[in-house]
């Protein structure tokens, strides 16, 4: 699996972009601000010659749905996500507002993703975790097959969530973050939603959250 991250947004959020060997790629929180933005995600898949088949959300805060809108009117694709993060999607035009930013409001889903479930594209396949805490809602994505796992903002290279923005919590997070991530093979690459990747082993060791 090709992995590869551009970052967007005045909020700077990880976008991923995953792809087979055939070209058939997913999109993993696709956060383009506006129309500059977006052009430079599809020029990119365009130049690279992927077939977007997948949206997939790690939760639904607005820096991670800010350009839902965009891939559905480009790739008639809706996101697949939490229905547990249902009400921050609702409100995320109110929430942009908070922050004084503007955005559409984001598309309904295509569909809910649950605990265990596992999503495929091309040849790839990665397995649903529900990590609550930073969200009610919030999903990391595994794949066996390529020791990675796509975290949302539940576990940063050096840090872990904030948990005080509505449905956070973090006895909730510290539970996710022991019992379904650092659960994973210690040389598992982690790609959060913000900042660079890291691995389990090392936020084991290091991460000042659990040291």
């Amino acid at each position: 699996m090709e992995i590869y991250k551009l970052v967007f947004s005045p909020i700077e959020v990880n976008t991923y972009i995953l792809a087979d060997q055939s070209g058939i790629c997913a999109i993993i929180d696709c956060g383009c601000y506006d129309e500059q933005e977006f052009a430079k995600l599809t020029d990119f898949i365009r130049k690279k010659n992927l077939n977007p088949v997948l949206l997939l959300n790690t939760h639904c805060h607005i820096d991670h749905v800010f350009g839902n809108r965009f891939i559905l009117g480009k790739y008639n694709l809706r996101c697949y996500c939490s229905e547990e993060d249902e009400s921050n999607r609702r409100n995320a035009v109110q929430h942009a507002m908070i922050f004084g930013l503007t955005m559409p409001a984001p598309p309904e889903p295509e569909g809910f993703l649950t605990d265990g479930q596992v999503v495929s594209f091309g040849n790839n396949e990665m397995r649903v975790s529900h990590v609550p805490g930073h969200s009610k809602g919030s999903l990391a994505f595994y794949s066996e097959k390529d020791r990675v796992v796509f975290t949302g903002d539940a576990l940063f290279a050096g840090s872990i969530g904030r948990t005080d923005l509505p449905g956070g919590n973090y006895e909730a997070l510290i539970s996710s973050i022991r019992n379904k991530l650092f659960v994973l093979p210690p040389e598992t690459i982690i790609y959060p939603g913000h900042g660079e990747k890291s691995t389990i082993e090392r936020e084991m060791k290091t991460n000042p959250f659990f040291n």
